[in-house]
Parts: C-alpha cells; structure tokens; sequence
C-alpha cells in the first residue's frame, strides 16, 4: 500500500513519513509520481481545502489509485489579534513566492507594541484522505501559542520561527523534531489520521 502525500514540500514529507514509519505503508509524494497539478483552494476552511487537494490529486491518479491512500493536508496560522489572518491565507499570504522571513517580520510588525496576553495564535491542520475504495477520512488538529517578537530557529518551516510556545519558552522552530511531531497540529491531525487508516486496513 502507498501513502502519496499531497506535497511537495520535503519538511512536511519528512513530518509525514516519520509518524507513518511503523505501518506498512510506503509514503510518497506529488513529484515521486510526476504531478505537479496546482488546484485552486477556494474553499472557506482548512477541511473543505484539503478536501479539494485531495479529490484533485486522486483524480488526476486515475486507475492508478486503487492501491494508493490519497492523503492532502491544509494549514496555517490563525493570531486572534489579526481576526484570525492569514489563516486560510496562510501559504498566500502577501504572495505564495515571497520567502517566509518576509512574511514573518511583516506579521512581527503588524503586532507591534501588542502585549503577551494578546499575542495569541494557533496552528490548524485539517487532513482529508481518500482511501483505494473511494472512502473519506478527515481530521484536524490545533497547536496553540502566541508570536514572538522576533524570529528565532532553524528546526521548522514556514511560520515556526515565531510561533512561540510558553511552555518550552522557545517557538516551534527551536524545539527537536521529534517534540514537535509529539505536539503540533499537523501531528495531531496525522495521529488521528494514522488510527483511522489503520482501523481501515484491519478490516
């Protein structure tokens, strides 16, 4: 059975393959079977665009998706100062191009002078997986946290620099991969996917 990952994005293959490790499923991703189909997200939540990803991608597999999971992921920042932006955004966020530390500092000014207690965020992922007989599977999972005030790590991607976790006193950039995989939304959201599959492939 393979896993093709929505992605191709080698920091979230990397998250996805290390929580799928001991199933017996080989995962891969858009570029392993030469897609590189954009599909426009124009859904208003993180569910109803990993759902869209998800149909496209099995669509384009064709006949080829009888023995593969289909598996797409949306995410992104909410921060309660900014109602919520980028939110469903995120990736778009000031253009899909510009480099994350653009972004970051950007979202670090808009923030400015803004005390801790109103700083608050959350990541959210939500997970859609289309199953060879054509089953549905969606999941989400939320990591809470503030901003930071300044960029700090090298372990994440996109927006972890200033996610800052109270908890371990560092953003989600600078704690190890494996804790990160423990706690973060996308984590949670594949732990409770990985269950969901495995419950399937038991049938």
């Amino acid at each position: 059975m393979k896993l093709l990952m929505a992605t191709s994005n080698a920091g979230k293959l990397k998250e996805v393959s290390a929580i799928m490790e001991n199933m017996d499923i080989e995962v891969i991703s858009l570029k392993d079977v030469g897609i590189t189909a954009d599909f426009e997200e124009n859904g208003t939540t993180f569910a109803e665009n990993a759902m869209i990803k998800a149909e496209g991608i099995a669509d384009l597999l064709g006949e080829d998706a009888k023995d593969t999971i289909v598996l797409a992921d949306d995410s992104g920042l909410e921060i309660d100062y900014l109602n919520k932006e980028p939110g469903v955004y995120s990736a778009r966020f000031m253009g899909e191009d510009t480099p994350y530390t653009v972004k970051n500092t950007e979202l670090i000014k808009r923030l400015e002078g803004v005390e801790d207690e109103k700083r608050t965020a959350r990541f959210v992922c939500a997970m859609a997986a289309i199953m060879p007989d054509g089953e549905r599977l969606r999941t989400q999972g939320v990591m809470e946290g503030r901003i930071g005030y300044e960029i700090a790590g090298e372990n994440g991607f996109g927006y972890d620099p200033i996610f800052y976790l109270p908890q371990y006193r560092m953003t989600s950039a600078q704690i190890s991969p494996q804790e990160k995989n423990r706690i973060s939304h996308r984590g949670k959201a594949l732990e409770q996917m990985k269950e969901l599959i495995a419950q399937r492939m038991a049938k």
